[in-house]
């Protein structure tokens, strides 16, 4: 991450800290006169109601000398510790933050608006910061050791969570959570946002609906899933769709949505499911389409026989920086499946297996667009052919930092739109017309 798109906070004052070890007393002294038992049959209020007397009455027995505002924060902290993450429990809680990154216990980021800020939030120490990553792995079933330094996890909302510890994190715990959005985003708020233009997105729309397999990628955190979110909600309800995950984050809104994710090894080294075994699976399962979160392994030689065998309207997400990189790192990853096939037929598969590559990018502005929307047109000679229907060219940068640029059309008239034409869908005169400039 780029040093402007950082914005930097006071230190934690001396006034946080008393209070974090006000906190940390009473919590330690109303774990002592709390019913365990009782409060694991209440309601989450109830306890929260709970808490907030016990505190209370330890509070005025302590002659703790705290203002009422200083109190209510006290007890606030104590019921996220309870019932919540602990510190981080408010920034979860927040709307305008899309990204916690805990860089060990006392360096907490978040991401609003594209842009780093560093903020005031501290664990108490590594212990602390472990417990609460203890707490999310179990609580999906997953494991967290010396063992094992690495998980990939969920929150009960969605949101994507990632966790090292020592040894394989020099400096102590770190977490990263990735927010899941409670209103998930329509292509009409990509619009809106200018990450493509309306043009771009009826095209893509219109490829969803005539049965378009497409892969969509771009960098870490330039927004794959979202649009992944964005474009399922095209598909038709009377469809069957099964979604394959490392950790379940796809919010399709259709009525027939099957959800699969993996499970890593447990402490024996069994038990594990991989993608790939999902995805071979889900081939049982009557699928109308299959969407994989994002192909990285073995699995993309059964999803792209998938996609050949009738399952069109596919799609999924991978790393990598431009289209061209995208078809070459699926072609290794074919060869991660142990299959002793040669380049040039698996070449031939992805020719047949793709139609469209959507390339999305993070600008320096922290702003995501679409900067490329691709065609594979075939094979050409030993080579997969691509054609760039749409693109996004930069310019400049102004004053300000904002990146300025335009979005066109190549001019060129796609080959699925024959497809989507076959189903009844009419595209405008000028939706290929390159004389039109969109910021």
């Amino acid at each position: 991450m780029s040093t402007d798109l950082i914005e930097r906070k006071a230190p934690v004052t001396n006034m946080r800290r008393e209070l974090l070890e006000t906190k940390t007393r009473i919590h330690r002294e109303m774990l002592k006169r709390m019913n365990l038992e009782v409060i694991d049959q209440l309601s989450s209020d109830q306890v929260k109601a709970e808490i907030a007397e016990i505190a209370w009455v330890i509070m005025d027995e302590e002659n703790i000398r705290l203002n009422y505002s200083e109190r209510e924060e006290v007890i606030r902290q104590i019921q996220d510790e309870v019932l919540g993450l602990g510190p981080i429990e408010a920034l979860i809680a927040d709307p305008t933050v899309t990204e916690i990154l805990v860089n060990t216990w006392k360096r907490i980021f978040v991401e609003r608006n594209g842009k780093l800020q560093l903020t005031e939030i501290q664990f108490q120490n590594d212990n602390h910061l472990r417990r609460v990553i203890d707490k999310i792995a179990s609580s999906v079933g997953r494991r967290i050791d010396e063992s094992s330094p690495m998980v990939d996890a969920r929150l009960p909302d969605g949101s994507r969570v990632n966790a090292v510890i020592p040894p394989a994190a020099v400096d102590g715990p770190i977490l990263s959570i990735r927010k899941f959005s409670v209103d998930p985003f329509v292509m009409d708020d990509l619009v809106m946002n200018k990450a493509l233009t309306p043009h771009m997105a009826e095209f893509v729309a219109a490829c969803i609906k005539a049965r378009v397999n497409i892969l969509i990628s771009g960098g870490t955190g330039t927004g794959k899933t979202t649009m992944l979110n964005a474009l399922s909600g095209f598909i038709p309800e009377n469809e069957r769709i099964l979604t394959i995950e490392d950790s379940a984050e796809l919010q399709l809104q259709q009525p027939h949505v099957v959800r699969l994710e993996t499970r890593p090894p447990n402490i024996e080294d069994k038990g594990e499911i991989s993608q790939r075994d999902l995805v071979r699976n889900a081939l049982r399962m009557r699928p109308d389409r299959i969407v994989i979160g994002e192909v990285r392994g073995g699995e993309a030689i059964d999803m792209l026989q998938a996609m050949n065998t009738g399952h069109e309207g596919s799609m999924t997400t991978i790393h990598a920086n431009t289209p061209r990189d995208a078809l070459t790192r699926l072609e290794h990853m074919v060869g991660m499946s142990g299959a002793a096939i040669p380049a040039l037929v698996v070449r031939q598969q992805i020719a047949a297996a793709i139609h469209v590559l959507i390339d999305i990018s993070r600008l320096s502005d922290g702003r995501r667009v679409v900067t490329s929307i691709q065609e594979i047109t075939g094979m050409e000679e030993n080579v997969v052919g691509i054609q760039e229907i749409f693109k996004f060219q930069k310019e400049t940068i102004n004053s300000a930092g904002k990146v300025i640029g335009h979005f066109r059309s190549s001019g060129i008239r796609p080959r699925v739109s024959t497809k989507i034409t076959e189903v009844g869908i009419i595209l405008p005169d000028d939706i290929f017309d390159s004389s039109q400039l969109y910021e």
